[in-house]
């Protein structure tokens, strides 16, 4: 895997003079005639794949050129997750909030067994991994039914049981996934507010027999070179726009709330407890053998554009240092990057030159894979391209696990003036991290590519 990084002073060195761009509409297609779905499949590839370490080129300024950028490994990245509870609208600063004196509804007691840790990536490499079920970090092949109680009211803190963890070993990380497991007797313990005095209540979780939450990469703290995993639980999520004043309290003065009292309530809680850990998603598995998978709203908002924004990251190619890109070279193809500025607009430009096309048009693929879509919404792909050779690439949107189209596909003739290509497109299916490709193999040329964006129109 080649991310893409240079040095400042590589790029300063290869600042040329660029033709002057002659601006054109490329129409979208609507012809579901062309053949084959162009894709790199890594899990295909195996032994053709040209790029698949897991190193990274040193950023320390050298000479001028990119021959003298030295390979070395990537710093280690170990594990850690902490289990809190919060009372308020934002991230805690500390790991168990302690609640306000006259929060409505306090949680005195609620534990959960952690059962499994997955990480979701992109694999580049020779790992092989099923991209839809994950790679299981925790519990370790020499102690596969090993378990972990965790109190989130208490605060549990998960260093050492972890410490074989390494998650830049793991591919390019999508999402981290923690699994947990309830009992029959399950239940949240607390105090709800009741005509301004503190009534307990016990919240039962037999609903739920397995569920995995699963949080976006940017949800997880990298700083002070360790990934916390921070799983809070958001009380006020839990209970918003719930009228406990008309729950029917019995005789030992509790308030129960199960599948026999308080059904409605109850119900309602189901509904909110899996999204109040504020997880990008989540699925779990009923007490009657169901599996249910949903996107957490707000969060899911978060992280899509909105109208008018691009979803393609660091698109201008503005910093240099960006991981977002990646170059596959497979299937005999092989290529270079280099970040050039354009004179007289010094705007950055990406030039791939193409050494040697190898057998497809996808065996030399620039990649963004972090692009997130949202099903029935649409959007607008522009990018500006030429090359010293005329010919044909493939522009595609498709998913980086399935490796299915999700967004468009559609095969761009490209000239030796710059032209600007507009595709517009609505995807069926929500997908958070959709892939961008621009498919550059099948001979050998030099494209130059800039202003990359995905619009959301609306």
């Amino acid at each position: 895997m080649m991310k893409f990084f240079l040095p400042i002073s590589t790029i300063a060195a290869y600042a040329i003079t660029v033709v002057s761009l002659t601006v054109s509409f490329v129409a979208c297609s609507n012809d579901k005639t062309v053949a084959g779905i162009e894709i790199g499949n890594p899990s295909i590839a195996d032994s053709d794949t040209t790029t698949r370490d897991t190193v990274v080129k040193d950023t320390t300024p050298k000479d001028t050129t990119p021959k003298d950028t030295i390979i070395k490994k990537q710093p280690a990245l170990p594990l850690v997750a902490d289990f809190s509870v919060d009372y308020s609208s934002e991230a805690p600063k500390v790991l168990a909030k302690t609640s306000e004196q006259k929060e409505p509804v306090k949680l005195d007691t609620f534990s959960l067994t952690l059962t499994n840790v997955r990480s979701y990536s992109s694999y580049y490499t020779s790992i092989s991994v099923d991209p839809i079920l994950g790679l299981q970090l925790w519990p370790y092949e020499n102690n596969p039914t090993e378990e972990l109680a965790i109190s989130f009211t208490e605060g549990s803190f998960i260093e050492d049981p972890f410490s074989d963890i390494d998650l830049q070993e793991e591919g390019y990380l999508k999402e981290m996934g923690v699994e947990f497991r309830t009992k029959a007797t399950s239940a949240i313990y607390g105090q709800v507010l009741v005509n301004d005095e503190y009534v307990p209540f016990v919240y039962s979780l037999s609903n739920f027999q397995t569920f995995m939450l699963r949080y976006h990469y940017s949800q997880i703290d990298t700083a002070g070179g360790k990934a916390n995993l921070a799983v809070i639980f958001r009380v006020k999520t839990f209970v918003n726009n719930i009228d406990f004043s008309t729950a029917e309290i019995d005789e030992d003065g509790s308030i129960h709330i199960d599948s026999y009292s308080n059904t409605k309530l109850w119900n309602t809680l189901n509904k909110q407890f899996l999204p109040s850990f504020q997880s990008l998603r989540y699925n779990y598995t009923t007490v009657s053998s169901d599996t249910i998978s949903e996107y957490v709203f707000d969060i899911w908002e978060g992280i899509a554009a909105k109208k008018g924004e691009n979803t393609i990251i660091n698109g201008n190619f503005q910093s240099p240092f960006t991981a977002d890109w990646i170059l596959m070279n497979q299937f005999g193809g092989a290529a270079d990057t280099t970040v050039l500025i354009e004179n007289g607009t010094k705007e950055r430009i990406m030039k791939v030159e193409v050494t040697q096309g190898g057998k497809h048009s996808y065996s030399v693929q620039l990649i963004q894979e972090n692009v997130a879509l949202i099903a029935g919404v649409q959007y607008q792909c522009v990018f500006t391209i030429w090359s010293d050779v005329e010919g044909q690439i493939t522009a595609r949107i498709g998913s980086y696990n399935t490796y299915e189209t999700v967004g468009f596909q559609e095969h761009v003739k490209v000239h030796t003036t710059g032209q600007s290509v507009g595709i517009t497109f609505t995807p069926e299916v929500n997908d958070p991290f959709a892939r961008f490709e621009l498919n550059l193999g099948g001979s050998e040329r030099t494209f130059w590519i800039k202003e990359v964006k995905v619009l959301r129109i609306n």
